[in-house]
């Protein structure tokens, strides 16, 4: 099956410095997103065409429904269980108390509602500081992998196989934990190579292909299970950071964008950057579960 994308459409032209972290809520209508370095959390209803922003106190990397107002923010150094609404803090769970300099980048729940998470080196040095974690419905926390510089994704492909990238070495990686959440098997599944840019945050559609973010690359790339590139989505913004499927079909992709480290005469080519993308495709995607508690 060919895959037939629309052109991006900039839908909310929020001007992210790292924008990331998209999450469609279906009971809502809504798409939200994040802005790391300006601690804000953007909604957009798409049947409403309204918008909101809400402000956090600490940098955001993502953040994940539990039910109704209910989200689970991934915060520096801590996972935040919130009500958006009335702005109530439920529950507070700290991370890697013994790295300050470290924060949390990118998380997403897998297919039984559990919930995936990085962490990373928040001045961006070379050191590999960042480690790759997941939470269970017990609120137990599993660390699953350690050693990277800036961790992404991760994307699932079943129960115990999923990617996950780590952006400074511009490797994604095919991992396969048994249920004790050890890892049985790691392997290069994509590297790529300095003119792509960096892969970022990815999402999995319903065949079971990868839609990979480039940071650097201005574009989308498709690969299917077997690591071939099947298609090639070009963007108006040089810097693609995140994505998910969305849209009361399942057939809308939204993308996030960053201005982060961006030149004057690179703003003015990109000059969508910073955006809120839409996509609409021939394909489905699969929408995260809620994390499951």
């Amino acid at each position: 099956m060919k895959i037939i994308t629309s052109e991006p459409k900039a839908i909310f032209k929020a001007k992210t410095t790292l924008g990331e972290g998209t999450l469609w809520v279906p009971s809502q209508n809504s798409i939200y997103f994040v802005d790391i370095k300006k601690k804000n959390i953007f909604i957009l209803n798409t049947k409403s065409k309204k918008k909101k922003i809400i402000k956090v106190n600490k940098e955001i990397g993502f953040l994940t429904h539990v039910k109704k107002n209910v989200f689970v923010l991934g915060l520096k150094s801590e996972l935040r269980f919130v009500d958006l609404k009335s702005k109530k803090i439920i529950k507070s769970i700290k991370i890697e108390k013994d790295k300050p300099l470290n924060r949390i980048n990118d998380g997403k729940t897998d297919f039984l509602g559990r919930l995936w998470f990085g962490t990373m080196d928040n001045p961006e040095r070379k050191i590999r500081n960042g480690s790759l974690y997941c939470l269970d419905k017990n609120l137990i926390l599993h660390k699953v992998d350690t050693k990277y510089y800036i961790t992404n994704g991760p994307a699932f492909i079943n129960n115990d196989t999923f990617l996950h990238t780590d952006s400074r070495r511009k490797i994604v990686f095919k991992i396969k934990i048994n249920k004790n959440f050890k890892i049985i098997k790691k392997k290069k599944f994509i590297k790529f190579s300095k003119k792509d840019g960096s892969p970022d945050g990815m999402t999995i559609d319903s065949k079971k292909n990868i839609w990979i973010c480039h940071f650097g690359g201005a574009c989308i790339t498709v690969y299917n299970l077997k690591g071939k590139r099947i298609d090639k989505i070009e963007l108006p913004a040089k810097n693609i950071t995140n994505c998910t499927f969305g849209g009361i079909n399942k057939n809308e992709i939204f993308v996030t964008s960053a201005l982060k480290g961006m030149k004057k005469n690179e703003i003015k080519k990109f000059n969508l950057s910073g955006s809120l993308f839409n996509i609409k495709t021939n394909v489905k995607g699969l929408v995260s579960k809620p994390f499951k508690i």
